[in-house]
Parts: structure tokens; sequence; C-alpha cells
């Protein structure tokens, strides 16, 4: 009987056990879909808020996929606090109107800062294309601003000249749109050859990293200059080659001894240790005022030779030598003219 009463108690007890997890199930089911209502209503917001950050989001304006509003955001987001280009841009990144208002800031550097002197200025042809070649110093490209801004006063007929820069400089996200904008172009043959075509004036550092990289105590002594490319490309493209001796540029950063190892992780050949870098953090890398000679050479006589004779290699060899003799010769000539390092 005892068993007959739990057994009776456990059927009664049964319908509402069931009626309450039935309950409890709906409940569960009600607040899962509230909750993907506000989910829903939620993301909805948000679409709009982001639609309404755009332009194309006003009145009157069609809407736009969001996976277009996804590419404008990364792309505006990628150029963060870089100000918006100028028309006046060329194929190579040339700011016309940007060069135009640092016209003063790169006379002051040239007249007063580093108060440049010019050597044989009558050498440099008035107007046409040509490869001007100077030996390469300094890890920043000072050398080959300070060159263009003054062939482009000696000669202004001849148009803003262009230097070349090596890679791994052009691969420093800060330093590339800033080179560029001033007249900077990666330094590789067919964007020398290109420019050449186009009547431009390229500057060329034939000594490379090589050039860049040296310490102090091996100043001025000029590095092997490659493979000939430099008189490879003037033959093919038919301009002369103008020699040029830069003293000065060497003693804008003087490095005392250079840290390898770190500076591979950064894109960098090496970090430079100078009298004022690393010790006065962004400020070690003021240049320092020292006084430059600019010393200009005859052009490389190539008359009478054609693209053909790019690919004799004996011929380029002898004509790469003469070239480094000749900006060997003016370097010398620079120091000699120069009163002082920074006298």
């Amino acid at each position: 009987m005892a068993d007959g009463s739990g057994s009776g108690a456990r059927a009664r007890r049964s319908p509402g056990a069931g009626r309450r997890r039935s309950a409890g199930a709906g409940g569960s089911a009600a607040a899962s879909g509230g909750a993907e209502d506000a989910v829903r209503e939620a993301l909805a917001g948000l679409r709009q808020e982001i639609l309404a950050r755009f332009p194309a989001a006003r009145e009157g304006a069609p809407r736009r996929d969001l996976m277009e509003l996804f590419e404008e955001l990364r792309v505006r987001l990628g150029t963060l606090g870089m100000r918006e280009w100028s028309g006046e841009i060329d194929d190579f990144g040339l700011d016309l109107d940007a060069l135009e208002t640092a016209r003063p800031a790169f006379d002051f550097l040239l007249d007063r800062w580093w108060r440049a002197g010019l050597l044989h200025a009558s050498r440099v042809p008035e107007a046409g294309p040509a490869l001007v070649v100077a030996n390469r110093s300094g890890l920043l490209p000072w050398d080959g601003l300070m060159l263009a801004h003054a062939l482009e006063r000696l000669c202004p007929a001849a148009g803003r000249p262009r230097f070349l820069v090596a890679d791994w400089l052009m691969a420093l996200p800060f330093v590339h749109p800033a080179v560029v904008r001033y007249g900077g172009v990666r330094a590789c043959p067919e964007n020398t050859s290109r420019l050449l075509r186009a009547g431009a004036r390229v500057i060329a550092f034939p000594e490379g990293q090589r050039g860049a990289a040296k310490v102090f105590r091996e100043r001025y002594r000029l590095r092997r200059f490659g493979r000939g490319g430099v008189v490879r490309v003037a033959l093919r493209a038919g301009v002369p080659l103008l020699p040029v001796g830069v003293v000065g540029a060497e003693e804008v950063h003087p490095v005392l001894f250079k840290i390898t190892g770190p500076a591979r992780s950064l894109g960098l050949p090496f970090l430079p240790v100078t009298p004022t870098f690393p010790w006065l953090g962004p400020f070690g890398a003021l240049p320092l005022p020292s006084r430059w000679v600019i010393a200009f050479g005859e052009p490389l006589d190539l008359d009478g030779l054609s693209a053909e004779d790019a690919e004799d290699d004996l011929l380029v060899s002898r004509l790469t030598l003469e070239l480094r003799r000749r900006i060997a010769r003016l370097v010398d000539e620079g120091l000699k003219a120069r009163s002082g390092v920074f006298a």
C-alpha cells in the first residue's frame, strides 16, 4: 500500500512538473528571442551610425555597400596624420606645391646653415637632361636634396633635378613620403632611364650603401662604383655624365661607429652612433652646421658612343674608372678650398 501511495503521489506530481518544465523552456526561448532582437537592433543602429559618418550617407546621396565603406575607412586610417596631397604631383611623387613652400628652408640650409660654396659652376650645362654623378655621404640624403636645389638655382630652365635614394631608405615609413615629395626617387635603372627620357636631370650616387655606411675616419674615401650601372644608363639614354664632388655632407652626421645587430630588425643596414645620436634623442638627428663645398667637373666625353656601346663591358669599366677618378679629384679640390670643417 505504501508503494501504491508513493506511486500515486509521484503520478500526481508529474503533470505539474511537466508544466513547470514547459514553462521554463518557453521562458528560455522567449529570452533567447529577445536577445536576438536586441542584437539585431544594436547592429542596425551601428550600421546607421557608420553610414551617417561618411559623405555618401548624407541626405539625397545614394547608399553604398558596406564593403565599400570598410575600404574607405581602411584607406583613411592608413593615411592618418598625412596632409592632403596637392594636384601638382608627377608620376614619381614630386609635389610642386610642397616644394615651392619648402624653397625658403632649402635656401637657408644651403646658404646660411651649411654656407655652401660652388666651384666651377660654369661647367654645368644650361639645359637638357644629364646624369649627375656624385660621391655619397651620410645616412640621410641631405647631399642629394641640397645638390638638386643648387643645380635648380644654377639652371632653372633645366627644371628640378631628381636624386636617387637607396631601397632601404625608401622603405622607412616616415622617411619615404618626405623624400619623394621633394624629388627623391628609388634608385634603379628603370626609374633613371624613364626620367632621362622625359628630359629630367638625375643625380646618382654609385657608391650606394657602402658610401653611406662610412665611419668618420674613412670620410671622403670613395668606394667602388659598382658594375658601371650609371655609365650604361647614360649611354643608353644618350645623355652626358656630369661628375660632382660634395664636401661637407659627411660631417653633418659624423658616424663614430655602427651598431648592426638591432638595426636589421628595423630594416636599416646599421644604427649610427654620432656625437649627438642617440644621446640627445630625436634632437640628435638634427644636422650639424658643417661648411660645404660642391665642385663641378667637366662632363665626361661620350661623343661618338651609342646605346650599343653599353653592352661593351671593357668600355663601361674604363669609363667608370675615369668617372670615379674625376670625382675623387673634385673631392680633393673641395677639401683644399674649404677653410675648415665648421669655419
